[in-house]
């Protein structure tokens, strides 16, 4: 691809509306490869609407349960990271069994301070965002 067919769609915007910009390589007027800056290509953007559509869509899901007392905070807070079960345990130390107890309301009432803390460190929110929704 040469430099002036690198995609700049610009449908994707960062925080405050500024775009999120990829680097391509493409190559220039010499035929060698260089680094490109791309705003965006369409399939590209859809595909990542797309993917954050779900994501959010999973996260509501999940604060809906919390609401309703089927699950733990737990498990909307996890998601609302972009963390999963495994990349949990691994900053908290706690098991992944653990962990999916934890989602579980009863389990989660009883945890120890110390644990919750670990929580709420490990997702960089305090322990009252985490006892909430």
């Amino acid at each position: 691809m040469k430099i002036e067919d690198v995609p700049q769609d610009g449908q994707i915007l960062g925080k405050d509306g500024i775009s999120v910009r990829d680097v391509c390589y493409a190559q220039d007027e010499s035929g060698n490869y260089t680094q490109v800056f791309s705003v965006g290509w369409q399939p590209k953007n859809e595909a990542l609407m797309q993917a954050w559509d779900l994501v959010l869509e999973e996260a509501e899901e999940a604060r809906q349960a919390a609401l309703s007392g089927k699950e733990s905070p737990l498990r909307y807070h996890m998601m609302k990271c972009l963390l999963d079960v495994p990349m949990l345990s691994s900053y908290t130390g706690q098991s992944k069994k653990q962990i999916r107890k934890h989602f579980q309301s009863e389990a989660f009432l009883k945890l120890s301070p110390d644990i919750l803390e670990i929580y709420a460190k490990a997702m960089k929110i305090t322990v009252a965002e985490l006892c909430s929704v």
